[in-house]
């Protein structure tokens, strides 16, 4: 098999393969919203604090792995730190702004935020059989990181983002508790799709993706239904 030995060229196809198809499906998704689409720069900034987010879960998830080894517990452990970082870092760059000023908004923002998350760490795992020479696991990953993954991150924000949606005009004490369990289902959605990955061998992959790409069509509705929230 060739081998890649310019690092740089390396560097340079990795963050082309996870950061492009993460701005396509952004462009996709931001065209629910035609009639008042969001400023591009409060768009940017969610997008980058979803990127700022792989960083600061690298450290934890490195000790969670190390603590408990590649089981259950770290899967779930993962998709819990993962999905309260996104809603973290929606929050600081949108979420708590004026820009945050109807009930799809929230959909958007934490749906921005997501791919932000999905186009660095996209960018790692192709990364990595590249500096060993893999040009064609590297691909591969390209592939599977598009068709997979990043709807993965999609669908567990989208959902939660209804979640807050659908209590926009409601008290604090309804949003904070609708937030946690839109949370809990996101949670869920991220580790039963990292489960079934891992201990799958394989065998069931085309299933597992099949049923996120049929979620992400649920998103699609769920944009529909959040248009529809008045106070």
């Amino acid at each position: 098999m060739l081998a890649i030995t310019d690092t740089t060229y390396s560097f340079v196809y990795a963050a082309l393969g996870g950061i492009v198809p993460a701005l396509f499906w952004l462009w996709f998704w931001l065209r629910e919203d035609k009639l008042h689409p969001e400023p591009r720069g409060r768009i940017m900034l969610a997008f980058l604090g979803g990127m700022a987010a792989v960083a600061l879960v690298y450290f934890p998830e490195k000790w969670i792995i190390e603590r408990y080894g590649l089981g259950a517990t770290t899967l779930w452990l993962w998709a819990a730190l993962e999905e309260s970082m996104k809603l973290f870092m929606a929050w600081l760059t949108a979420l708590r702004t004026r820009d945050n000023d109807e009930p799809i908004d929230a959909i958007e923002y934490l749906i921005t935020t997501a791919l932000g998350f999905a186009a660095l760490e996209n960018t790692f795992f192709i990364l990595n059989p590249l500096l060993d020479g893999h040009i064609l696991q590297g691909l591969i990953a390209t592939n599977m990181r598009f068709v997979g993954a990043s709807l993965l991150h999609v669908v567990s924000s989208g959902v939660l983002g209804y979640f807050i949606a659908r209590e926009f005009y409601r008290g604090r004490l309804a949003k904070n508790a609708w937030r946690i369990v839109g949370l809990s289902v996101a949670i869920a959605l991220h580790a039963l799709f990292n489960l079934f990955i891992i201990y799958d061998n394989g065998s069931e992959t085309f299933l597992v993706f099949g049923c996120v790409w049929a979620a992400a069509i649920g998103v699609l509705l769920l944009f529909e239904r959040a248009k529809a929230v008045h106070q």
